[in-house]
């Protein structure tokens, strides 16, 4: 069975389907590429896996080593280039607030999200940059 059934619905606008669950959103142009920006960009959906892949990482290793990580939040920033149209670099910044980790947990956590699918499937020509604030 496929996993996702995407239909263009003109005007630079897409509808993604997730087959199993239904669960749709639109991806839509943006504003520097002739399109609305009226919802996410293909571009955005890969900083969005990026950095929810990690985030899903980090709380797999939490579960399985016993490590209470806190509130989990994250912030990416995507820099395209011209000339072509790529993505040249993502840069994220990870906070973990109110968590119980020690240098070890704290080197655990860092090395799960590093380590995600998403992350390891990036072109090395996207410069990835990773920062982590405790506190």
């Amino acid at each position: 069975m496929k996993t996702i059934r995407v239909r263009y619905q003109g005007d630079l606008r897409t509808e993604a389907t997730h087959l199993k669950s239904g669960n749709a959103f639109i991806t839509d142009a943006p504003t520097d590429n002739e399109g609305k920006g009226e919802s996410f960009s293909p571009t955005d959906l890969v900083a969005t896996a990026a950095l929810t892949c990690m985030f899903t990482i980090m709380g797999i290793t939490a579960r399985n080593h016993g490590l209470q990580p806190g509130e989990i939040t994250g912030e990416i920033l995507k820099n395209m280039t011209s000339g072509p149209r790529r993505i040249a670099s993502l840069d994220v910044d990870i906070q973990l607030t109110g968590h119980d980790l020690d240098d070890k947990g704290k080197k655990l956590m860092e090395a799960a999200a590093l380590s995600c699918p998403v992350v390891r499937s990036i072109h090395p020509d996207i410069q990835l940059t990773v920062s982590f604030d405790y506190r």
